[in-house]
């Protein structure tokens, strides 16, 4: 068969079997990927670890589980340690009777199984289950120019945007056989051409705009394109310490969700922006302008799903893509001085903060997890978005400050202002 891209030899030796039979499927899948996005060639990952997107153990995902045991039993084992999106599953996390039975015996009833085949083509560990691997405290946080292999859509915008690594917005599976082989084909975001910006943002807000939204908006106009955003920094400053990192993994999630943005450059801040400037903008870029009334008609056009609109929601999260350690704090202050202001002990709805495992466990090292106990959140390593599939749990009226989960499931976008006024109400509303 004849391929479009340059290969090594030693890259058609694997092809042609060196490596085994599945080895050779491996390659001639990434090539055959490589070849319908016209790329020139295969480029080793450098990145020290990897990471996967699919963590859930659905009933349905019988041929994953399948293909899973062929790359096992084939020695096709990922060249490096990986971490993995979070699991769908906590006790912890409010559910009925009906909505755990479904969840337990219905949709993921394979996940023991399918944590067993993830140990063996090399999960870093228990506690690398989280949509934000590149946390400090969670260990796979890719350098400068790293090249990685990854299919998380917030990961991949975060890593791209905030760290400077090079990736592509891979398929699942696509990833996990890029960390088998230990390359992947050259195209797109890889390329320094493909990290050009053919749209200019420009900001001009009269106040610091809410991350979910400024995202939302962005992406919706953008789509899958790369954006050079002006004026952010005005609000967040220039300087990439733990709050402006924060606000730009919700920012970069809510463009890759409402969008398919792989990539955005703030002038001023982010790594390439600051070295390259207005060098990394395209000729010809188009040019978006976002104020206030602007994201007002964005946030307003967000479709209500819920049945009864007008219901008293039951459940919210706060949390996707995972809080970090900083986030958690500040949540944490947030709810006990909104509580104390209008006299009350609990949160007025059940609710849900999610974080990576190893935050979690450096947050309840701290005074501030029994403070936060105390309000009546719950601490979770869940995905929200996982939990929302549940059918029945479709059909609650469920509040989030994540446009990401807003956009794939019937939940209510609130900004974190309004979330906080509600579950610290004595009335929800």
């Amino acid at each position: 068969m004849d391929y479009k891209m340059n290969l090594t030899q030693e890259e058609l030796d694997i092809l042609n079997g060196s490596k085994g039979e599945t080895m050779a499927k491996v390659m001639k899948t990434l090539v055959l990927y490589g070849d319908a996005f016209d790329a020139t060639k295969m480029v080793p990952v450098t990145s020290d670890k990897g990471h996967l997107v699919t963590s859930f153990g659905l009933k349905v995902m019988a041929p994953v589980y399948d293909l899973m045991n062929k790359l096992i039993e084939g020695g096709a084992i990922s060249t490096q340690k990986f971490s993995v999106d979070p699991k769908p599953l906590d006790p912890k996390v409010p559910a009925n009777f009906l909505q755990k039975l479904i969840f337990n015996k219905f949709m993921y009833s394979m996940q023991n199984m399918y944590d067993g085949q993830l140990s063996k083509l090399g999960l870093i560990d228990d506690k690398a289950y989280t949509c934000t691997c590149y946390m400090d405290e969670v260990g796979n946080v890719p350098k400068k120019g790293d090249i990685l292999s990854w299919a998380e859509s917030s990961a991949v915008v975060y890593a791209n945007s905030v760290l400077g690594a090079r990736c592509n917005r891979n398929s699942g599976i696509i990833e996990l056989f890029g960390s088998i082989l230990g390359k992947v084909p050259y195209f797109g975001l890889l390329t320094d051409e493909g990290r050009k910006a053919t749209w200019i943002v420009e900001v001009k807000t009269s106040k610091k705009p809410e991350a979910q939204i400024l995202g939302s908006a962005i992406g919706m106009k953008v789509m899958e394109d790369v954006p050079f955003v002006k004026g952010l920094d005005k609000w967040i400053g220039t300087e990439l310490n733990g709050d402006t990192k924060a606000y730009l993994k919700d920012f970069g999630a809510a463009t890759a969700s409402n969008g398919a943005v792989g990539l955005y450059h703030i002038e001023n801040l982010t790594p390439e922006a600051v070295e390259s400037g207005a060098d990394l903008i395209a000729e010809n870029a188009q040019v978006y302008v976002i104020d206030d009334a602007e994201l007002e008609r964005v946030k307003n056009g967000y479709p209500v799903m819920w049945k009864n609109k007008d219901a008293t929601p039951k459940l919210c999260f706060v949390g996707c893509p995972h809080l970090s350690y900083a986030q958690l704090i500040e949540w944490t202050d947030k709810v006990v001085d909104g509580l104390k202001k209008n006299g009350l002990k609990k949160v007025s709805i059940p609710t849900v903060f999610t974080a990576a495992p190893g935050v979690i466990e450096e947050f309840e090292k701290t005074p501030y997890a029994a403070k936060l106990k105390e309000t009546g959140v719950v601490l979770s390593y869940i995905c929200p978005l996982m939990y929302m599939n549940n059918p029945l749990c479709k059909k609650m009226p469920v509040i989030t400050n994540s446009n990401k989960l807003r956009t794939y499931t019937t939940s209510r976008y609130y900004t974190s202002d309004e979330i906080l006024n509600i579950i610290t109400s004595k009335e929800a509303k």
